[in-house]
């Protein structure tokens, strides 16, 4: 039976935390592989276009023999990207062949669930690996998502998207926070500036 981890994201830009994240989550639960999935179309939020989004994902993930990169969620630029749709096409992807999917979630995301579209059938589709982050309490979390849930902690990793795309605004260094491949990307196609 092969376990793939699913790890969807806006990815605004790809940073070392979400590569050390999914690594912890990958060896605590003996997963095959993690698949990385930059949301095409993301129905909350606002980014740069899903291209540039791509791309960096790919030079973040890429060179990893336990990472995979998926346009799964780009190529449908019609549409918005829920993500109980990307587990349906994973699952019919993966349909003939012994393949269990693990949707790595953040605290957060579990107690906004409740707001996502079909989150019932989230757990009919795949595990739910839930990341315990600071400053978000488990019990805040519906009592059924919970009891469905795995919970799994990795280090607390002060470093988000946001810092980042601040930083570069701001003109001050990412170095280390982004790999040289994403930070070289993000200088010659001037993201982030404004």
């Amino acid at each position: 039976m092969k376990k793939y981890g699913i790890f969807g994201g806006t990815f605004n830009p790809p940073h070392i935390a979400h590569s050390i994240v999914a690594d912890n989550v990958r060896q605590q639960l003996s997963l095959d592989k993690i698949i990385f999935i930059p949301s095409g179309n993301p129905p909350l939020k606002e980014s740069i276009s899903a291209e540039h989004r791509l791309s960096m994902a790919k030079l973040a993930f890429g060179n990893d023999k336990n990472f995979e990169v998926s346009e799964i969620e780009i190529e449908d630029t019609e549409n918005k990207s829920y993500t109980v749709n990307t587990l349906c096409k994973l699952k019919k992807k993966y349909e003939n062949t012994e393949t269990e999917l693990y949707l790595i979630i953040g605290m957060d995301n579990l107690i906004d669930l409740p707001n996502w579209k079909d989150p019932e059938k989230l757990f009919e589709l795949a595990k739910i690996i839930v990341i315990n982050r600071p400053g978000n309490n488990k019990d805040d979390a519906r009592k059924d998502f919970r009891e469905k849930a795995v919970f799994v902690d990795v280090p607390d990793l002060e470093i988000s998207s946001r810092m980042i795309r601040r930083n570069i605004s701001e003109g001050k260094p990412v170095k280390y926070l982004v790999s040289d491949a994403v930070e070289e990307y993000i200088e010659k196609n001037g993201l982030y500036k404004e």
